[in-house]
Order: structure tokens, then sequence, then C-alpha cells
């Protein structure tokens, strides 16, 4: 029997003219995070609301726990805890409120619900705002707080499957951490977690596979050691290039140092190297700076984000990246 809590195989869906899903495939087990990156448009909502039966695909299957979300969407929902990206609609209520009904309608008892309520304010530090009634215009409970809420609201039962799209928005920067330890809490109690997001860096520390989406197509997938696809201590060394343009790394025949990948984003230019290298890349680096060819450099450990970046970035020009290609994009 399969472990998968969401497996979505050959999705497709279309508005028009444009391909908002191009054949995505996706699997979610039982205590699993998965990550769903993708830029602004990338078609990660979309995929969403599929997923929980606000839209049908124009093809492909979509499977919940088990339940078929395509032909019986209801089932399947009920099997579902969703953070909308969207504020949730709070006036009214306090955030111990909205939680706490949260919980109730999706079967826990008034005592169960209330304390899950208290250990998830106490995770996510927004105790002192739980009895202050959220009113219009965003009066009484601030953006961020709203947003945690809404998070808690999601977490705050178990079920199957929690999506989760872009919890972080809003959110403060100690507060963030906090969420991120909740949503990895979350997958190590059991529940499968969609973890839909656009913050590579931090979304980095929590799970434990992730789903690149460009422009509708997967363009990268697997675990973070896989996509990374070079070793534990590898770096980064990253150029800021001067207005004028000119890249002193265009030509790799012209780097001194050996390097596994090569990205630019506008002036930004991310080189993944050795560690054994890191002295001659500091001195070649160091080099550039005094004679004004870039602007300033800076050495750290190698990340996602230039996975990421290589990968979308290959997939503007049209051509997907597969976990071994990303290495020498």
């Amino acid at each position: 029997m399969s472990d998968a809590v969401l497996e979505v195989g050959g999705l497709t869906r279309r508005f028009g003219s444009v391909l908002a899903n191009d054949g995505v495939d996706l699997r979610v087990r039982a205590g699993e995070v998965v990550g769903l990156l993708g830029h602004n448009g990338a078609g990660k909502t979309t995929l969403v609301s599929q997923i929980v039966g606000l839209l049908k695909p124009d093809s492909g299957s979509i499977r919940v726990a088990g339940a078929d979300a395509i032909a019986d969407p209801a089932t399947a929902r009920r099997c579902v805890a969703l953070q909308a990206q969207s504020q949730a609609p709070l006036d009214g209520l306090t955030p111990r409120g909205a939680i706490e009904i949260a919980g109730r309608l999706r079967g826990m008892s008034r005592t169960d619900a209330a304390a899950a309520t208290r250990t998830l304010a106490a995770e996510l530090d927004i105790d002192e705002w739980l009895d202050r009634r959220a009113l219009p215009d965003g009066r009484g409970v601030s953006g961020g707080v709203r947003r945690l809420t809404a998070f808690a609201m999601a977490a705050v039962a178990p079920v199957p499957l929690v999506i989760l799209d872009e919890p972080t928005n809003d959110v403060d920067a100690g507060r963030r951490r906090r969420l991120w330890d909740t949503v990895r809490r979350l997958g190590d109690d059991g529940a499968g977690v969609l973890l839909v997001t656009h913050n590579v860096v931090e979304a980095e520390r929590v799970v434990d596979e992730l789903v690149v989406l460009d422009h509708g197509k997967v363009v990268a997938a697997g675990s973070p050691s896989g996509l990374r696809g070079t070793g534990d201590h590898d770096l980064r060394l990253e150029l800021s290039l001067n207005f004028d343009g000119m890249d002193p790394s265009a030509s790799l025949a012209d780097v001194p140092i050996p390097v596994t990948r090569r990205v630019r984003v506008g002036r930004r230019v991310l080189l993944t190297l050795g560690q054994t290298d890191a002295e001659a890349a500091v001195a070649w680096a160091t080099r550039l700076r005094s004679s004004r060819h870039i602007e300033e450099y800076s050495l750290a450990p190698a990340s996602l984000e230039d996975v990421y970046l290589a990968a979308t970035s290959a997939a503007t020009q049209g051509a997907a990246v597969t976990p071994e290609e990303a290495t020498h994009v």
C-alpha cells in the first residue's frame, strides 16, 4: 500500500492560451515536508486550487489520502487542511476563537481544540494577541498575527495532508523561525506537508523533498542534497558586478579555479567550488575588486538557492533541468 497522502500525475490546466500547469507530477508521503518552490506566477497556487477542488484540471490525476480528488472532491477535501495565500477573514473573531473553531470543525473536542490552540500560540509566540478581536481595515490584530493565526487554523487538528501557501507572508523574522519549526513538527508528527513558497533559503531548513515549478512545469525535483549535487562542504562565491555588466566569469576558461556550477542573475554571479579552492577563490575575487572589475564578493556554503536559480533560469530559456543537469547550468 502506498504511503503517499498526495499523488499528482500529469496535471494540466489552461486559462485560455496560458498553460498554468503543464503535466505536473508530485508526491507527498506521510511524515514528509515537500517544498513547492517557484517565482510568482509559476503555477503554484493554481496547482493547490486543483488539489483542494477549487479548480478542475484539464487532464491528469489527483489522489488525496487514497481518494480521487477529481471524481470525489468532497471526500478528498476532508483530508486536507489549507492555509491559503490570501489572508483569512478574521474580522469579529479573536485568534483564540478562530483557531478553536477550526479545530472543532475538524472534529476535535472543545477541550482538545483549546489545548492545541494554547500549544500553537506558545510555539508561534502569539499568546498576548490570543484574545484581541480582529477589526475591519486591519485594526485590532496586525497582519503578521493574522497570518500566524491562519497558519495555526490549518495546523491545529491532525489531518493526513496540510497545505501551506506562502505561510510566512507578513510575518516578522523571529516568528518566521518559530513557524518553520512548527512546520517541521507537523511532519515529524506524521502529517504530509506541502509547503508552497518562493523563500528558498528559509524553506531549505525544514523540507525533505523539493519540487521547483517554473512556467507551469516541474524543472527540478529531489532531496535537498540530491538537488545540490555537490559535496556537503562545497562553497559559493558570489560576485557583484559593476553597472557596465562586465562579467569576468563569462568564460570559465578565464576563471583560475575549478567551478562546478555558474549562474548569473542580473548583476549577481554565483560560482560553486570546492572547499579546497577557497583560498584561491578569495585571492582571485580580491584582485577583481581591487582592479574594479567587480563591486564586491562573498564566500559562503553552497545552498539550494544556486540550484533554484539555475533551474528557473534555464527554464526561462526553454530548457528543463534535471537534478544531474542542475549542477552544470
